[in-house]
This record gives C-alpha cells, sequence and structure tokens, in this order.
C-alpha cells in the first residue's frame, strides 16, 4: 500500500518583500489546485512579524509528490525573488528523483531532514 508523504518547507522573507510575496503566492495555490489535484494540502503560514513563511504540502502518494515536484524548479525560482530557504522537511519516502534535489538542495546550505519510516496513522480526505 502506498503511503502518504508531507513536505514542510521554511524560509526566510526577504526585507520588504511580503506583499509582493502574497500575490505570486495566490497565483500558485490557484495553480496548484487547477494544476496538480493529487496535492491534497498546500498552505502557507507566516511567522508573527512576517519575517518568515512556512509551507506545508500532503501527498496521498509518492507519485502525487512528484507530479507536484514537475515545474518546482521554475516555481521556485520565482518565488525566490521574495524569500530565501532555510529548511525543508520531508516525512516519508520520496522517489530517487526527489531525493537527489534534496541532496542538492542540502549542497548548497540549506538544512534537511527525511524521516522516511511511517509508522501510522491516517489521512483522512474527507470526514466521517
Amino acid at each position: 500500500m502506498s503511503e502518504p508523504i508531507v513536505f514542510i518547507s521554511h524560509h526566510k522573507m526577504k526585507e520588504g518583500k511580503l506583499d509582493g510575496f502574497q500575490k505570486l503566492n495566490q497565483e500558485g495555490f490557484q495553480l496548484i489546485r487547477e494544476q496538480k489535484p493529487d496535492t491534497v494540502v498546500f498552505l502557507a503560514y507566516a511567522g508573527e512579524d512576517g519575517g518568515e513563511v512556512s509551507f506545508v504540502h500532503v501527498f496521498p502518494d509518492v507519485e502525487a509528490m512528484n507530479i507536484h515536484f514537475q515545474g518546482a524548479e521554475e516555481r521556485s525560482k520565482r518565488a525566490y525573488e521574495f524569500m530565501e530557504p532555510k529548511s525543508m522537511e520531508i516525512y516519508g519516502l520520496p522517489n530517487d528523483g526527489v531525493l537527489e534535489m534534496m541532496k542538492q538542495i542540502a549542497e548548497s546550505g540549506v538544512s534537511v531532514s527525511i524521516d522516511t519510516d511511517h509508522l501510522g496513522g491516517f489521512l483522512r480526505l474527507k470526514s466521517d
């Protein structure tokens, strides 16, 4: 059985860039909603002072994560005009392509952690 995967990224907002980023982010939400239907959670949170932004992604399986990451380099390039990556976390076992991408990100100085062993739980897609 395929297991869910959670991807969380934390970023430092560049000085004075939060408002511009919010516009880009709304466009990104719409794009992901329309083009990546198996991304079941895509949420963004800002720290109280707006200096940090975190994203939470949840995928029902590794294939959905793979599809989500298609085009991620271009989306990230646009976003990095507004923010800098600080750390990334993956919970679940991604494919080799994502693992390689995370290795390259870690080599650039960004903290990356990957916890591959899913111990249980559930992902509720609809309320009971």
